[in-house]
């Protein structure tokens, strides 16, 4: 049995644990009001754009622009892969990578080439780890994200896509849907028309527009703003469900923390008494010994 001063050392310890589980919190918590209100007012400008381009994109041909042509064959894929830059956040991380480099996979059985888009730390390491080509990494930026970022993301997509280094381009990141819900989502980025089609197959009222000036006007100005924008609310999202899951995470932790005081001052107590009786049996030996 642990004697009483390793226990009331691991007591300690748990407690100063706690406190910082309990701190880490609190500052998820603080930052967390700011990122949701983020993507809220964003979300559905992105929604917005989405519907309109889709219309936009459903009237023009394939040749109007060129992030609208599919490839005849796709040789290689890019994938955007958008995760936190620290831990500490359960399994948040884990949940997106492995999506995405399950999709990665399925991708190379398939006989093409993956080249990877990351930005956050454990992106960037987990895509190095397995010896996939990333030719881009944004890494320590999470924490000071704006519409800039994802515009340099975007625009790497695009001019690889453009240049045929990659014939399609998917993106990963985690939704923020509530404080418990930050599934791993996957998002068609290129070719464009990929998603006008997808958008198609749902029973919708068609609508009429007059366009000034003409629609591939419009389309080279939209196009390469459209890809920024979803890259965007990925990463808004994903900067959301990063502080919804660290807060969760620490949450659960602290509750652990105060479940292993209770469990260690059982023991404490415990133990002090099992040494307060081994004391009085030497006492009370000692006594009847004299006696004899």
């Amino acid at each position: 049995m642990a004697s009483l001063k390793d226990v009331k050392m691991k007591i300690g310890g748990v407690k100063k644990t706690k406190q910082i589980t309990k701190a880490m919190n609190m500052v998820a918590s603080a930052k967390l009001r700011g990122a949701q209100q983020r993507i809220e007012r964003f979300r559905p400008y992105a929604q917005k754009f989405f519907d309109m381009l889709s219309d936009l994109g459903g009237q023009s041909e394939d040749a109007a622009h060129p992030l609208l042509a599919a490839r005849d064959e796709v040789k290689t894929s890019g994938i955007v892969l958008a995760t936190s830059d620290r831990g500490l956040a359960g399994s948040f991380n884990v949940n997106i990578i492995t999506a995405a480099l399950k999709f990665a996979k399925s991708k190379v059985d398939e006989g093409k080439a993956v080249k990877f888009y990351c930005v956050g730390r454990k992106a960037r390491d987990a895509v190095r780890q397995l010896g996939y080509e990333f030719p881009l990494a944004i890494v320590g930026q999470m924490n000071a994200l704006d519409f800039t970022m994802a515009a340099n993301v975007g625009n790497k997509v695009m001019e690889d896509f453009l240049d045929g280094s990659i014939d399609e381009a998917t993106m990963f990141y985690g939704e923020f849907i509530s404080l418990a819900k930050q599934p791993p989502t996957i998002l068609p980025l290129l070719p464009i028309a990929s998603q006008s089609a997808a958008q198609d197959e749902a029973p919708a009222k068609a609508k009429d527009y007059i366009y000034e000036p003409e629609v591939e006007s419009l389309l080279a100005e939209l196009l390469p703003r459209f890809v920024k924008v979803q890259v965007y609310r990925g990463l808004l999202d994903t900067s959301a469900s990063e502080h919804a899951a660290r807060m969760q995470a620490m949450d659960n932790a602290t509750r652990n923390c105060d479940e292993m005081v209770d469990a260690l001052t059982l023991l404490y107590n415990k133990t002090r008494q099992a040494a307060i009786t081994t004391e009085l049996i030497d006492i009370v030996g000692g006594v009847e010994a004299l006696k004899g």
